[in-house]
């Protein structure tokens, strides 16, 4: 029994910090009750913290007064509630053996939690061996905002369920795609890989992540097992560990239209007002939102339109700059309003080709993105 004589001190503040980061791993659902617990254990003088779900386990570690070492496993949501209402002071933790559970006291709060043996906790995989790489922690979680949102929700296509990260030897893509548009980030690694890493990391696994990291500075370490099955991300005091999705992602750089268009250069934040003004028709008009660059009279423009059937219509006109033929397409109008609103930036360019051709969003905020939509086929 691992937790037989566990004894330790710490913060409020720390421990609430911490239950809260590994909680987001916490199984909602599961016939494993071990899954709906907080693993608490001693570790080289720091009080560690880990919470799985058998997909993705999440630990972190916390100072704390070790007197004497141990683990067990408590109910995490209990715990978690309980600390909160604790005042931010000194939290005393003891195991006890008869029933398992830890002995909590903290001012004049004493409570007494149930737990289980720290023995039967689901096993957390130790990934040290494999490809390793390093990337800036800002950037890669401003990687992340612009291809998370685009990932396919659709589990019949499992591949694409999930971000796929490619690095070959400093350099790194985030791709994702839901079979109606793709994202495609290209960024700089601050070390170089001498094996070639392609793995496809869960949605889940990718928003944790996204949420985890701090703004501080520092890298994300990545760790790859062999087989490709596994990944661990390492930043500060966190772990994250994920199973990988198996499967064939689309060769996106194929998917990325070679044949030169008409580019719109516009202003994001005036492009974004009148797209969410056309989202309030296009919901009673199929989701659809038109989009028209033209130049009258020498001065270049954008149209954005939408129509509710038999209810009214929408229409709206802001100035471009336009390089090549006039254009119209219709684009739905989540897609419109999800790109415009991560990319960064005054300025951005729509490049399209014709109304049956695919869209293709840049920023000069973000070099090394781009974003392409599939059109929807209306009449013109």
């Amino acid at each position: 029994m691992k937790g037989s004589s566990m004894k330790l001190t710490c913060m409020q503040s720390n421990l609430s910090k911490g239950l809260a980061t590994v909680g987001r791993a916490v199984a909602t659902r599961s016939t494993i009750p071990e899954t709906q617990n907080v693993l608490i254990a001693t570790d080289n003088g720091r009080l560690k913290l880990t919470a799985t779900n058998l997909e993705v386990a999440i630990t972190t570690w916390i100072g704390a007064q070790i007197e004497q070492e141990g683990s067990l496993s408590i109910p995490a949501r209990m715990f978690g509630d309980f600390t909160n209402s604790l005042p931010d002071q000194k939290v005393e933790m003891q195991f006890i053996p008869n029933p398992i559970g830890l002995k909590i006291h903290c001012a004049n709060f004493d409570a007494q939690i149930n737990g289980l043996d720290s023995e039967n906790y689901p096993p957390i995989p130790n990934i040290t061996d494999g490809p390793k790489v390093s990337i800036s922690s800002s950037q890669f979680k401003s990687s992340l905002a612009r291809v998370k949102f685009a990932v396919a929700t659709d589990e019949s296509r499992p591949a694409l369920t999930g971000v796929k990260l490619d690095i070959k030897d400093n350099e790194f893509t985030l791709a994702s795609a839901d079979g109606f548009r793709l994202s495609i980030e290209k960024g700089q690694c601050d070390s170089t890989v001498d094996e070639e890493i392609s793995i496809i990391i869960p949605q889940r696994t990718v928003n944790e992540i996204f949420n985890l990291i701090g703004n501080e500075s520092g890298d994300v370490d990545i760790t790859v097992t062999e087989q490709k099955s596994q990944a661990l991300f390492k930043f500060g005091d966190i772990e994250v560990v994920t199973q990988l999705i198996q499967g064939n992602f689309p060769d996106y750089e194929r998917l990325i239209p070679t044949e030169e268009g008409t580019v719109t250069k516009i202003n994001r934040s005036e492009m974004l007002d009148s797209t969410n003004a056309a989202k309030v028709f296009a919901r009673d008009g199929s989701g659809i939102i038109r989009v028209i660059s033209e130049s009258v009279n020498g001065e270049g423009s954008m149209r954005i339109m939408s129509q509710a059937e038999e209810v009214g219509s929408n229409e709206s006109r802001i100035k471009a700059e336009i390089s090549g033929e006039g254009t119209q397409i219709a684009f739905n109008s989540r897609f419109l309003s999800d790109i415009l609103s991560v990319l960064e930036g005054d300025e951005i360019e729509l490049e399209t080709l014709s109304s049956s051709s695919p869209g293709v969003f840049r920023s000069e905020a973000n070099q090394g993105f781009l974003h392409i939509i599939m059109p929807m086929f209306v009449q013109w």
